[in-house]
């Protein structure tokens, strides 16, 4: 059996087998696909919605509603979404996730494409779109480790932070804003619907799995006791969803509210430039997840994860400070990049700790508790905007959020996992029965 990280991740990294060894497993590679081609439509949707938005209501409250409207959904059905990916086929829920969100963005693409389309239809829209990621984020957390052995888990997750930003901060966006400024919003949305059914399409393509049925008399309120009472004795798992959840309420909101009210208000920009903002914190994502993935994991690695967050948070102060689209481009970059490595970390700590048969309502709970005060985020921005101005809400978010952030690494308890041998790893095999690892 295998004992401690350190034996998964040898000194230098790991370059022996290269970043990609993961994609020589048949199933990853087909999940990994499906989700690079979603994911690039989902960096072209968000520049899309952000446009068709502003273009229907040139208000930063307009924009507040609909990401109101699209996160609420994601909180209500997490806690669903996270037992039913440790009872059912991770597989299925996927799909049907991918599906829902096919329909919901190909419904918005006739009605912007007909020129029909008002903002009631986008609130509606895209709490079907938040619906489908509640379940679609724990199943895909969870599924990771019961496609790839243990030694591949830092490698696949250093590979997924590479493409993400690839994918949904750089091609997508730099994709959206050319599409939206040759064809419109409505081709955009098209566009991110047919990835959708691409998405779908590789996980129909890979192999069946045997659920998890629940043990005899066990409930879904009791899976979520089961999966509270977990965290609860764990501080760097409460500590850190704490934390996030606040960092997130101060500074996610003006990141996804104000960022394109300043580059269309403020700079002058346009849509192509708001993409090209977003591609350039690809670009700071991609370049940690590379050094990473050439590196290893450090071995201090909650205080490495807190303190790269700390800075990544800071830099939000970066974008009322900017003065050019440039400027814009360089504090994304930071934000993005420095985000980025800690969350590389994180994936693999939690994937290397929790077991398997918990991953997916413990990574439930993360999002939950993480994401869980972005409605009042978007609703609060708009009026402390409006009170303050569009620059001092983005330094006083930044500021803030980092000293929350850095505060949480202190907590008794926190960095005790850095020591901490993880438990010995399981994989679900065809009968559904979990078996050890043999290293």
């Amino acid at each position: 059996m295998l004992h401690s990280h350190e034996a998964l991740d040898p000194a230098g990294g790991y370059a022996r087998s290269g970043l990609l060894a993961p994609l020589r497993d048949r199933e990853f590679r087909l999940l990994w696909s499906g989700m690079c081609v979603s994911l690039t439509g989902d960096g072209a949707f968000l520049v899309a919605l952000a446009w068709q938005v502003y273009e229907l209501s040139d208000t930063a409250t307009a924009m507040s509603l609909v990401g109101i409207a699209m996160t609420v959904p994601t909180i209500v059905f997490l806690l669903v979404g996270g037992v039913a990916s440790d009872r059912f086929d991770r597989r299925r829920i996927m799909l049907a996730s991918d599906l829902l969100r096919f329909v919901a963005v190909g419904l918005l693409a006739v009605l912007s494409l007909t020129g029909m389309i008002e903002i009631w239809h986008i609130v509606v829209l895209v709490v079907f779109y938040g619906a489908g990621a509640a379940f679609f984020a724990p199943a895909f957390d969870a599924i990771v480790p019961e496609l790839l052995p243990p030694e591949r888990l830092a490698q696949a997750n250093a590979l997924d932070q590479m493409v993400r930003p690839i994918a949904m901060r750089l091609a997508g966006p730099a994709l959206g804003g050319v599409v939206i400024g040759a064809f419109g919003t409505g081709t955009a949305f098209a566009l991110d619907a047919t990835t959708f059914l691409v998405s779908a399409g590789a996980l129909l393509a890979m192999r069946p799995r045997a659920g998890r049925p629940a043990p005899a008399g066990a409930s879904m309120i009791g899976d979520l006791r089961e999966g509270w009472s977990f965290v609860r004795r764990r501080s760097w798992l409460w500590a850190t969803f704490g934390s996030a959840a606040i960092a997130y309420l101060l500074f996610m909101g003006p990141v996804e509210v104000l960022l394109p009210l300043l580059v269309k208000h403020e700079l002058h920009g346009t849509a192509t430039q708001l993409g090209l903002i977003f591609a350039a914190g690809g670009l700071g994502s991609v370049a940690c997840a590379v050094v990473l993935g050439r590196r290893g994991l450090p071995r201090r690695n909650v205080t490495f994860m807190y303190v790269v967050w700390t800075l990544a948070t800071l830099a939000v102060a970066g974008y009322g400070l900017a003065t050019s689209v440039w400027w814009l481009m360089l504090a994304c970059m930071v934000f993005n990049g420095f985000e980025t490595a800690g969350t590389i970390v994180w994936a693999t700590m939690k994937q290397r700790h929790v077991p398997a048969a918990m991953l997916g309502r413990v990574s439930s709970l993360d999002w939950l508790i993480s994401i869980g005060l972005l409605p009042l985020s978007f609703a609060l921005t708009g009026l402390v905007s409006a009170a303050i101005g569009v620059r001092a809400t983005f330094i006083a978010a930044g500021v803030l959020g980092a000293a929350v952030t850095f505060a949480a690494l202190f907590i008794r308890g926190v960095r005790s996992v850095e020591s901490a041998p993880p438990p010995a790893p399981e994989r679900t095999v065809a009968t559904g029965e979990p078996v050890p690892w043999m290293g």
